[in-house]
């Protein structure tokens, strides 16, 4: 009965979608490479400074929430300047909120790092 259970071939499909738009919008999308740079900057900060497990757990939440969130945005804007290529206030203004959306992100993420990382390099200098 076509519609009930689980298809592995449907579920496969799935995730090739999935990482076919992860490709797309890293490709595309200046911001999501930005992004995968600090992260993979926070990264190698995290093991030189040998950070705890619950500390490895938020920066992995902020930072997927970030690209998540970048995901969104690039979908709704590229869905916008489909269904309107030409000035639209409304869809400016739905644009102009999901970036904001990316922004309220970053900041979460730039505020979990300083709480995790700011003390570290404050007594690594020290």
């Amino acid at each position: 009965m076509k519609g009930k259970g689980i298809s592995f071939k449907r579920l496969i499909k799935s995730f090739g979608y999935a990482f076919n738009g992860i490709r797309l919008m890293v490709i595309q999308e200046q911001n999501a490479k930005i992004h995968l740079i600090i992260i993979a900057l926070v990264t190698i900060g995290g093991i030189i400074l040998q950070i705890a497990v619950i500390e490895w757990i938020a920066i992995f939440i902020v930072s997927g929430g970030v690209l998540a969130a970048e995901a969104f945005n690039t979908s709704i804007e590229t869905l916008s300047d489909t269904i309107s290529p030409e000035y639209n206030k409304n869809i400016k203004q739905v644009k102009d909120f999901a970036a904001g959306a990316v922004l309220i992100m970053a900041l979460t993420a730039v505020v979990t790092g300083a709480i995790i990382f700011l003390p570290k390099l404050l007594a690594f200098i020290q």
